[in-house]
């Protein structure tokens, strides 16, 4: 109709390696809509795939490990649980559906520790530093696409 939508900001907006343009901050947003997810980044400039680090909301799973019988020790323990990374995929994967095939996160790593202004990850207006994060979890990035 003529009109102009803008989706993220240009320096957010990353293009895959098949040249589409993803815009992380809409993805993030609808992922945390799961009551289990606290803190995501979505990652995948120059790669395949977008790919997703989340932070889970602890309390939500501490709840919801309890009432499925999932025993854990500590919050290390529990992101590398399997029924733990299956139960969020689900609800990434049902947020996917809103997507186009390039867009949608294809893998996750649950991470243990929230991002957080103290550790530089965050700023004081809790905005993701994406350089930051991408240098902290460098390694864990590179894991999804080897």
């Amino acid at each position: 109709d003529g009109f102009l939508k803008i989706t993220d900001r240009k320096k957010e907006m990353f293009k895959t390696s098949g040249g589409k343009y993803v815009a992380p901050q809409l993805l993030e947003n609808d992922m945390k809509e799961s009551i289990l997810i606290e803190q995501i980044l979505v990652v995948g400039d120059g790669q395949k795939f977008p790919a997703a680090l989340i932070v889970p909301a602890f309390e939500a799973l501490r709840t919801w490990c309890g009432k499925h019988g999932i025993t854990y020790t500590t919050d290390e323990d529990m992101v590398t649980k399997k029924e733990i990374k299956d139960r969020i995929w689900k609800d990434v994967d049902k947020m996917n559906q809103r997507y186009g095939s390039w867009e949608r996160i294809k893998q996750i790593r649950l991470l243990s520790s929230p991002f957080t202004i103290e550790g530089g990850e965050l700023t004081p207006t809790m905005k993701l530093k994406r350089k930051v994060i991408h240098a902290k979890y460098a390694e864990v990035i590179e894991e999804i696409y080897r």
